[in-house]
């Protein structure tokens, strides 16, 4: 279906304190290169193509709650990222600096936390 315009979904972007250094974590994560960095933005380019990650500056920033919690700031988005080994995944996760959150409502799912509190979720899809 084509759409008015032809809209294309090209890049997430996520908000930080610290573009540059919440960059390097995802490059290290993901195994992604950084594509762009200047102040404030830093892009990260997917080597399989398609939808990219962007990181921008946020100078009034508060880090997300997750689970949510009343009158703390909750998550606007959150990343499905997908392992072929969920406890290896894991690992990698918390050797490039994430921290596993401490509620955890799926065996088949892992939320972990990134260097700057945004929530994202490992999983082996089948």
């Amino acid at each position: 279906m084509t759409m008015p315009g032809n809209p294309t979904w090209t890049m997430t972007t996520l908000s930080s304190p610290d573009p540059p250094a919440l960059a390097r974590f995802y490059a290290q994560l993901l195994g992604w290169e950084i594509e762009t960095e200047e102040p404030g933005w830093v892009t990260l380019r997917n080597p399989d193509g398609g939808i990219r990650l962007g990181v921008h500056i946020e100078d009034v920033w508060s880090s997300p709650v997750w689970p949510s919690e009343p009158g703390k700031q909750i998550m606007m988005a959150h990343l499905e990222i997908r392992v072929d080994d969920l406890a290896a995944g894991c690992a990698h996760a918390k050797a490039c600096g994430a921290t596993l959150a401490a509620v955890q409502p799926q065996d088949d799912v892992r939320v972990h936390l990134d260097p700057d509190g945004h929530p994202f979720c490992l999983s082996v899809e089948s």
